[in-house]
């Protein structure tokens, strides 16, 4: 499940982070350029202006009849956010508050339908 930034460098996709000019592309293998953040996380920074494609990759899905997108998974479970905007909707699917207007839960996997990547 995707949530995120992604760029197209030298036709490849990365997951990514932009930063003004420059885009911080990631990989989870050592790479020319690459360099080591972490275990299994390798970042570069490139110049935007050589990125192909910079898109925001949101992944989003309907559970109980009502929209959702899905920030997480875990053990055939969703994390998921109601993006229905009707609080008594959120609050009778037992979501809780994470902030104001914004409704969180769990939501098993084998239950969520219409599954999709979006990108903006």
């Amino acid at each position: 499940m995707r949530d995120g930034y992604v760029a197209r460098w030298k036709d490849r996709e990365y997951d990514a982070s932009p930063d003004g000019d420059q885009v911080r592309i990631y990989q989870p293998d050592p790479g020319d350029g690459f360099t080591e953040v972490r275990g299994g996380r390798h970042v570069r920074v490139v110049p935007v202006a050589d990125v192909a494609e910079l898109a925001y990759v949101r992944t989003t899905c309907s559970w109980k009849g009502e929209p959702f997108i899905v920030l997480a998974e875990h053990d055939g479970w969703l994390r998921v956010e109601y993006t229905g905007g009707r609080a008594p909707i959120a609050e009778s699917l037992g979501l809780e508050a994470f902030d104001f207007g914004v409704y969180q839960g769990w939501a098993p996997a084998n239950e969520v339908t219409d599954l999709r990547e979006q990108r903006a």
